[in-house]
């Protein structure tokens, strides 16, 4: 017709699916990874009842299986939805509206053209975190399409996984403790902080459908006179923290602080904020706790690449050329958390300082208002995990395997110095001449 626009079918999608941000060639649509082990089974079958049939996403279904066993989950699932349920196998193409199962004795993988990929785990021994491999390369190949579900099992298997969907805008779904058979592996979920909402696996299809359409799913939240919400006393619950703790919470985003609080109410059994309030006045050991989740340790190596790849050929190349030789080269690392962005930058600096052959001597002072997220820095040790994100030469130049772990090599780790500092009140570190504050500032206010 005269005068009318030509139909956009882009303009139909989500908005956080329009835009040139993801290539063609990748897949358009959510992609669900779905982790569970002991009494899993039964909470999958619930998921797939309350998923209508045209859904619009893809579900990756990551079940702890014995190795030496073929597999029933696919016939033991296909009669609860009319999606096909598919045996994953290597090169298999991802398509919206189908269930993916992993077989056993596998990784499964997802790589940056939306296809599933199967490799061996490295390790014979130990345990084997097949969700978090899963989580891990969802992440880092497909971002804010990735959805990260945790359901009944026990462990802690999608706990380091769910923390990379969450850094790439992604979003992380717990099973509700109180209906999960085995509550071991959404506990630990919801430990981390990570974890955006807990729900039932009714409620979790809900979640799901309604974001895929682009509407906003809110939980049922009672507010009366006599009942407030955490959002009414969250100024009362920061006074609390400031006059009984060494912590100031005012200026963080109050949205993440609510979330933590209600994340601590629900692990203290505790109904309303009213009464958690009273909790935390009578309680210390409460108040330490709820400061250590409000303070946000969400981190992983080389977080959002594309920042890394750009300081490692615009920016590091001209500070080490023409950074004088007779004193040192100093970082700032402010918000260091558990340690990933400050090896990754020391990494990055290390390599361009070999390849120029100049002798600077590096220096990285990386800091966090948090010890114990400062002590596992120190320390230097995490899952193998990383290796989604740390390629096999990094892995090789800059840590030492351990079992199922990786360790910072002793000369990478004499480069950097650790403290606890809080950055609102401590005094800055002086004579520097780069800082990251990346892992601190998105989460404070203007």
């Amino acid at each position: 017709m005269p005068g009318s626009r030509p139909h956009n079918a882009k303009a139909d999608r989500p908005r956080w699916l329009q835009g040139p941000l993801w290539a063609s060639s990748r897949a358009d649509f959510p992609i669900v990874a779905i982790g569970a082990s002991a009494g899993g089974l039964d909470a999958c079958r619930k998921l797939l009842d309350a998923l209508p049939a045209h859904n619009g996403m893809a579900f990756i279904i990551v079940q702890h299986l014995d190795p030496s066993h073929d597999s029933m989950m696919v016939d033991l699932l296909a009669g609860h939805t009319s999606m096909p349920v598919l045996l994953a196998t290597d090169g298999m193409r991802i398509e919206r509206e189908r269930v993916y199962v992993i077989p056993p004795g596998v990784y499964l993988s997802v790589d940056e053209k939306g296809s599933l990929r199967l490799s061996k785990p490295q390790a014979r021994h130990g345990a084997r975190l097949p969700f978090d491999f899963l989580l891990n390369s969802l992440a880092r190949h497909h971002g804010a399409r990735s959805v990260c579900v945790v359901l009944s099992g026990t462990g802690a298997d999608g706990s380091v996984g769910l923390k990379a969907v969450k850094a790439s805008g992604g979003l992380a779904i717990a099973q509700d403790i109180g209906e999960a058979d085995y509550d071991g592996m959404p506990r630990s979920a919801i430990a981390t902080g990570g974890v955006d909402l807990v729900l039932r696996v009714a409620k979790i299809a809900e979640a799901l459908v309604k974001r895929e359409q682009g509407q906003v799913f809110a939980p049922e939240r009672p507010k009366s006179s006599a009942q407030k919400l955490v959002e009414d006393l969250l100024p009362d619950i920061i006074a609390l923290l400031r006059t009984k703790t060494v912590h100031d919470f005012a200026l963080y985003k109050h949205g993440t602080l609510e979330r933590r609080v209600e994340r601590r109410m629900a692990l203290a059994g505790v109904k309303t904020a009213s009464k958690y309030l009273e909790f935390l006045f009578r309680d210390a050991d409460e108040r330490d706790q709820l400061s250590r989740d409000l303070l946000i340790n969400v981190t992983g190596f080389f977080r959002d690449p594309a920042v890394f790849d750009f300081l490692a050929k615009s920016v590091i190349p001209d500070l080490v050329r023409d950074h004088p030789l007779n004193r040192p080269l100093r970082i700032w690392v402010a918000g260091c958390s558990s340690g990933e962005e400050t090896y990754s930058l020391a990494m990055l600096f290390r390599e361009q300082i070999d390849a120029s052959k100049r002798d600077v001597k590096l220096q990285i002072f990386a800091s966090d208002v948090d010890p114990d997220a400062v002590a596992s820095a120190r320390e230097g040790l995490y899952p193998d995990s990383i290796e989604a994100d740390v390629s096999p030469e990094r892995l090789a130049q800059f840590f030492i395997k351990e079992d199922r772990f990786y360790r910072i090599s002793a000369e990478l780790r004499s480069n950097v110095v650790f403290t606890v500092h809080d950055v609102l009140t401590d005094p800055p570190f002086a004579r520097i001449d780069f800082i990251s504050c990346r892992n601190l500032l998105i989460y404070l206010l203007p």
